[in-house]
């Protein structure tokens, strides 16, 4: 079946052109061929959709698939992009980092520029300055409390797997969430994915701010199968340690010095001293030095520092804070909801060599350079794709919270952090930051994990940021995190700080007020359906937000507030090497 699906991701990128998308070779386009964006992004379209509308996931990206119906041509461009700076807040500082292979996007200097195309001056997420206080205060807590704890995810797996090839030719949810994971976090239903722990990227991404996800890994049959062709779990575990010491390490150190804790693997099945003591044992839990290939079955294979080997896939959905119950009732713990904001696939389509990773970067560089607008091949039925054979698809909730396919503008909000961002290990963010050993190989949760510093750093990396952006995110609207972790005056409260970096799920868990407020706030964006002007819940009106650019400097470089030292890796030294027992077997 893995084979029959990814033949047919094959032929549809044969066949884009017949749906309206641009071809291969093509990257950007000029941008005059931008249709008019004057006043940013349009109202939401009415779908004409009700209570009575038959569920159809794939209906709205058919009807918008063809780039004609794309108002923002930078879509790729991500909100927090447009942040007011004011020469001290320094929120860029996490994505735009000095470049090391295979990442060579050394746009670091980004921090003190806004390097927008003409389209991109002007802001389209207008959402962020919509006002919803009155809409917000009048949805019952019960009501959006019942919303997020609905499961939106098996309709979506049902009609999408009753449906032929022909009809659809992309990703069909294969993961039965509600089987859930066993203690070393593989999908119990059989599918091969496995989930992993991971320090979520600062910012946007912390439950604090309104999402809570979760990511799971699957290598390509191969790599889960020993010499003689037979299904390993023990050699899948192998190579997933390979791949691991490969990805998260620092890439300053070099390979032969590299040393990475993994779970228990059994190394005389390799027939490679992976911890280098000189001998084979049954169980190790140190790489040291990368060896020069994968084993079992994949043993042909190369490792590539930093780099994933071809057919590898990425499952990764986006749901609401649960609050948990309200304290004076019971004590359920905050956490994910039942409900997906969005589902989220990748897979590497393509393993570029060193020259065409290469190339691509220097081609996107002279793209933007002579004004370009992003171009990517692919439609919303099988995903798009970007310069580095990755390719990506994604659901989001219609207007009755149902999961559908994105459309063709939708998709292209995904491409940009994941095409040329300098941050990614080979566009990627979450397994880079996987809690190492046994201890990551579970479902996803911030219970028991501390405030690990990046990298080369000696600051935790939430304190880090707290201190280089002045805020909890980059809209420095986060009011709630402003008064737990900051003095009156402006400056990190670090008492406060210290006290919580042993455990992220209370340093970054909202309260339940937040998490409700934030809730219906989306809910509201959900049945707008207006994702096209953003999907970041606010809470009132942002004012530290360009509603466009006239000032190319974001005053940072005058006032000596760049960062060159910004890294996706983390340090886990100071971690003690364990398991850690609250972390839960299975998903909401």
């Amino acid at each position: 079946m893995t084979m029959r699906r990814d033949l047919a991701l094959s032929l549809s990128l044969i066949t884009f052109t017949l749906s309206g998308a641009l071809g291969l070779a093509a990257c950007r386009q000029p941008d005059d061929a931008s249709p008019s964006t004057e006043g940013g992004a349009s109202a939401p379209a009415d779908t004409g959709a009700s209570a009575s509308t038959p569920y159809d996931p794939l209906a709205l990206a058919r009807d918008n698939r063809d780039l004609d119906s794309v108002v923002n041509r930078e879509a790729s461009v991500p909100p927090q992009c447009y942040t007011k700076s004011e020469g001290r807040h320094n929120p860029c500082w996490v994505c735009h980092v000095p470049s090391r292979y295979p990442n060579v996007m050394a746009d670091w200097d980004l921090q003190g520029s806004y390097q927008f195309s003409k389209v991109g001056e002007t802001n389209h997420w207008s959402n962020l300055f919509v006002d919803r206080r009155e809409a917000m205060a009048a949805i019952p807590d019960e009501a959006v409390l019942a919303y997020v704890r609905e499961d939106n995810y098996p309709a979506l797996r049902e009609h999408l797997s009753a449906l032929s090839e022909d009809e659809y030719p992309g990703y069909r949810p294969d993961l039965d969430f509600a089987a859930g994971f066993d203690d070393e976090g593989f999908a119990r239903d059989g599918s091969h994915w496995r989930a992993f722990t991971y320090k979520p990227f600062p910012g946007a991404f912390w439950p604090t701010n309104g999402s809570t996800d979760d990511v799971l890994i699957r290598l390509p049959e191969r790599f889960r199968q020993g010499p003689d062709g037979n299904e390993s779990r023990a050699i899948y575990k192998l190579n997933l340690a390979i791949l691991e010491a490969t990805i998260a390490t620092d890439l300053k150190v070099d390979d032969a010095a590299l040393r990475w804790t993994v779970e228990p693997v059994d190394e005389t099945l390799a027939g490679v001293d992976l911890d280098g003591d000189g001998a084979l044992e049954a169980s190790v839990t140190e790489i040291v030095g990368l060896p020069e290939r994968y084993v079992g079955g994949a043993a042909k294979h190369p490792v590539r520092r930093g780099l994933y080997p071809e057919g590898v896939e990425f499952l990764h959905s986006v749901r609401y804070v649960d609050p948990g119950d309200d304290p004076r009732d019971g004590d359920a713990e905050p956490g994910m909801s039942a409900r997906m904001k969005e589902l989220r696939y990748s897979v590497k389509a393509k393993e570029l060599d060193k020259w065409a990773i290469l190339a691509a970067y220097e081609a996107e560089a002279e793209d933007k350079d002579e004004g370009m607008l992003p171009v990517y091949a692919g439609s919303p039925l099988v995903g798009l794709r970007n310069d580095f054979g990755w390719q990506l698809q994604g659901f989001i909730e219609d207007e009755q919270g149902r999961l559908r396919a994105q459309t063709l503008e939708e998709h292209y909000h995904c491409m940009g952090c994941h095409s040329n961002v300098g941050v990614t290990a080979d566009q990627t963010f979450a397994f880079a930051r996987k809690r190492p050993g046994a201890a990551g190989w579970r479902y996803q949760s911030l219970a028991g994990m501390p405030d690990v510093p990046q990298a080369g750093h000696a600051q935790g990396e939430v304190a880090e940021y707290l201190e280089r952006v002045g805020a909890g995110d980059e809209f420095r609207a986060n009011t709630e995190m402003r008064a737990r972790f900051f003095t009156e005056d402006g400056r990190v409260d670090e008492a406060a700080v210290a006290a919580a970096s042993e455990d992220l799920s209370d340093m970054l868990m909202p309260s339940r007020e937040r998490a409700l407020a934030l809730a219906k706030a989306y809910w509201l964006i959900v049945r707008e359906q207006s994702f096209a002007a953003g999907r970041d819940p606010v809470l009132a009106p942002v004012a530290t937000v360009h509603e466009r650019i006239t000032d190319a400097s974001t005053g940072l470089s005058e006032t000596g507030k760049l960062y060159a030292d910004g890294t996706l890796r983390l340090d886990w030294s100071a971690e003690p090497n364990d398991e850690n027992d609250d972390a839960p077997a299975t998903a909401p």
